[in-house]
């Protein structure tokens, strides 16, 4: 049989072919290989370089090797955080006409690292729990989707460090399932075959003296049934507000904030009664909402003001007659953003005198200006709107910031 290389991009095949294919993996010379940290793995893994491309290659039979590659296919289209698949290569034979085990080849997750290089040295338990953050935030984006892992483990996610917090990706989908929608029976065996996973792995870092002595490895694994347990709920319940009260909206924003976890995209639904709010996670890289918010309105901000001025627009949009996503005969989300930042935005913060902004950005106005509306709007128990919220930081918020602000007699002398 002759050497196929089923690629999703046409360039890759070419720079495929130049890897030593009729050789075992595990025999590759160091000339091609990449000297990056792997983790534990059923199967033989190398990494390689393909052109400027760093590549993970994967040795495994054909038939799961298609499979699995099919799989990241869909998890991609899906937009699940996972490795991107980028060949399947079959047909390979050594110098003498032996068969060799197909490969599958994928892109190299820049900035991430398998669990274990992360245990090399002693890792402290509140790091331990960013790490069951990020792989709960996985789970239920995959099962979100209707993804059955079968196999959710450690060993099986990549972690990339972000601002403080993890984001986990999926790495090995070959026992994975895709389907309509997940029963509960089929999460609960998802999340208990993760609970196992995790608690032998950590009693193996336990037993080779790399994991903290106050860790308790069992509890860690149980750790990922009470996490992910509280974002499900938190994240397919169904919550109807009165009309008017859109401040529940960012109440529910709020808590999932609280929670450690970003609301990257939000569906909003009007029924007679009220407003239907469903929320769907996303774990995204560093500068995401900037990148978006830049994408949507020109608006150039920090990180946690685009996240806070996204959360507004996809809330005013919701509110837009013409707002329909999925109905191409709605309002594209750019033309909607472009309304919002020309007639809330800017003449929200246009509203605030240029002489008392002080040295604080647009981008910051808003900002305070929000959170403004929001403490008046609980205190009221209903939105009061951005321009009471407006008058009230003009008139009670900004003079007394100002003299806080004011160097004392003494300072002032100096």
């Amino acid at each position: 049989m002759a050497l196929q290389i089923s690629a999703t991009n046409p360039e890759h095949p070419a720079l495929l072919l130049e890897l030593p294919w009729h050789l075992p993996l595990e025999q590759w010379p160091e000339e091609v290989l990449v000297p990056l940290p792997r983790g534990i793995s059923r199967h033989v893994v190398r990494y390689a370089r393909a052109g400027d491309e760093v590549i993970a290659v994967k040795e495994l039979a054909e038939r799961p090797a298609l499979r699995e590659y099919e799989l990241l296919r869909d998890l991609d289209r899906l937009g699940i955080p996972a490795v991107d698949p980028l060949a399947v290569v079959t047909g390979r034979t050594d110098t003498e006409e032996a068969p060799l085990e197909s490969v599958l080849v994928t892109r190299h997750l820049g900035g991430s690292m398998p669990y274990r290089s992360m245990f090399e040295t002693t890792m402290r338990p509140a790091t331990m729990h960013r790490l069951m953050d990020a792989l709960a935030v996985l789970l239920v984006r995959l099962h979100l989707a209707g993804f059955a892992w079968g196999d959710c483990s450690l060993s099986n996610t990549l972690f990339r460090r972000d601002a403080g917090a993890y984001a986990a990706y999926l790495v090995d989908a070959e026992t994975g399932d895709l389907h309509p929608q997940l029963s509960p029976g089929q999460r609960d065996y998802d999340l208990d075959l993760a609970r196992v996973n995790i608690s032998g792995e950590l009693l193996d870092l336990e037993a080779s003296g790399a994991l903290h002595p106050s860790v308790d490895a069992i509890e860690f694994g149980m750790e990922i049934c009470s996490r992910y347990g509280s974002l499900w709920e938190e994240l397919t319940r169904r919550s109807v507000y009165p009309a008017g009260k859109y401040h529940f909206i960012e109440r529910r924003i709020r808590r999932l904030n609280d929670l450690g976890f970003d609301v990257a995209e939000m569906q909003i639904e009007h029924a007679p009664n009220g407003d239907t709010v469903t929320f769907v996670p996303k774990v995204v890289d560093a500068g995401h909402h900037q990148r978006q918010l830049l994408r949507l309105t020109g608006l150039d901000t920090e990180e946690n003001q685009a996240r806070r001025l996204l959360n507004d627009l996809e809330s005013w949009m919701a509110t837009q007659d013409d707002y329909a996503p999925g109905d191409p005969l709605g309002a594209r989300p750019e033309v909607l953003a472009h309304r919002w930042v020309r007639d809330v935005f800017r003449p929200t913060v246009r509203a605030v005198p240029l002489e008392i902004r002080g040295s604080m950005d647009p981008a910051e106005i808003y900002h305070e200006l929000l959170e403004h509306r929001w403490y008046l709007s609980e205190r009221a128990q209903h939105d009061i709107g951005l321009d009471t919220a407006v008058d009230d930081y003009i008139n009670n918020i900004l003079p007394k910031a100002r003299e806080t602000l004011q160097p004392t007699p003494a300072a002032a002398a100096d």
